[in-house]
């Protein structure tokens, strides 16, 4: 009888666990849910310049690109690889008036958004006249500003979020970058893509895509623009928040 009611016991308590496990996560985040929204948003945007990248070769062949053309392009992704190597630099030199990490986030977003907004310009000519040195030098730039904006991101993200949910930063990375390269590769070879367009989206069938490179990325240089203006003018970096002491019961 004693070992029914102990076994009794240990159901109902795995029952109330698997109800709080369902709820938990969204309670957990009660005051932090604007937060987590402004990191998958910047983290998003990171991903936008990668999924890009990774379309830019396919382009390039479709242009008649040799193997070594697309080769030296592949160059472009090393920033994130080295970023390392100035993460200190970004973590020790900063404004304390506009805070650690919007010192380095503003003016790097600022210059991501001005090439974007103005690609329009130039990556079009390049990508039709196969310039590969051009296309890498412009795309490693766009790497090396995400990379140093990642560095920022992922510094405020512990002071952002309150201490019991900074596990969820890194979910936070892991969704916003995924969600930012399907957008820019899936989403913008799928609309730039004429056969895609004509069977699915358009009435009268045309020999262009409906959408450009340097279109897509005028675009969302835009939603860099605007989503940097928020953060100067209505998102200021604070401190840290003490710690609770619920935080200490988990």
């Amino acid at each position: 009888i004693r070992e029914g009611m102990v076994t009794g016991d240990a159901e109902e308590d795995d029952k109330e666990r698997k109800q709080r496990t369902g709820t938990s996560a969204w309670q957990d985040l009660r005051g932090d849910h604007a937060n987590v929204a402004l990191l998958l948003l910047l983290y998003t945007l990171q991903g936008i310049p990668m999924g890009l990248a990774a379309s830019v070769p396919l382009l390039l062949q479709e242009r008649g690109a040799s193997y070594a053309q697309q080769s030296v392009f592949s160059f472009v992704s090393w920033p994130f690889s080295l970023k390392l190597c100035w993460a200190p630099i970004v973590d020790s030199i900063y404004s304390e008036r506009i805070g650690r990490r919007r010192s380095w986030l503003i003016p790097v977003q600022l210059i991501c958004a001005a090439m974007m907004i103005l690609s329009p310009a130039y990556v079009n000519a390049m990508l039709e006249r196969v310039e590969v040195g051009g296309l890498t030098a412009c795309f490693f730039a766009l790497y090396l500003l995400m990379a140093t904006q990642d560095i920022a991101v992922d510094g405020w993200a512990l002071t952002m979020l309150s201490r019991r949910n900074v596990g969820y930063a890194s979910t936070c990375n892991s969704i916003g970058q995924t969600l930012g390269y399907m957008i820019s590769f899936v989403l913008f070879m799928a609309i730039n893509s004429p056969e895609f367009c004509n069977q699915y989206l358009r009435a009268s069938p045309q020999n262009t895509g409906m959408v450009s490179l340097g279109g897509f990325m005028s675009l969302f240089g835009w939603v860099f623009l605007g989503t940097t203006v928020y953060v100067a003018l209505f998102k200021p970096e604070g401190t840290p928040r003490p710690l609770q002491a619920e935080d200490h019961t988990r």
